[in-house]
């Protein structure tokens, strides 16, 4: 099952503190949260003033309905930062176990005819 995670690096010109900083980040994580079925985490920067990694993370079995949402979700944050998102990249992953365990369903199945 295919994982998509979309990497935000956020510099907020206007944040005079972190209250300032922490205000934006809430609203991004509230909105992207609300319309769309995703985790939402600052990752780096947590105690810098103007400076944030935030990562979004969602599944799906479909992969091209993953990349739709993330393509999404960026979109829509670009509209919600502005000038403050200076760069996104979106990465996929596969759940390795799933792989192994599907290997292993078949190799049973065939042992078993």
């Amino acid at each position: 099952m295919p994982i998509g995670l979309l990497t935000l690096e956020i510099h907020i010109l206007d944040a005079q503190s972190l209250k300032d900083k922490r205000q934006v980040l809430r609203s991004l994580k509230d909105r992207l949260r609300a319309h769309y079925n995703v985790a939402v985490a600052e990752l780096e920067h947590q105690e810098t003033w103007q400076r944030s990694r935030v990562g979004v993370v969602t599944i799906s079995g479909d992969t091209g309905y993953l990349e739709k949402t993330l393509a999404e979700i960026a979109a829509e944050s670009e509209r919600l930062l502005g000038r403050d998102l200076v760069s996104q990249n979106v990465e996929y992953f596969e759940d390795q176990n799933e792989n192994q365990n599907e290997d292993q369903n078949e190799g049973q199945n065939e042992e078993g005819v």
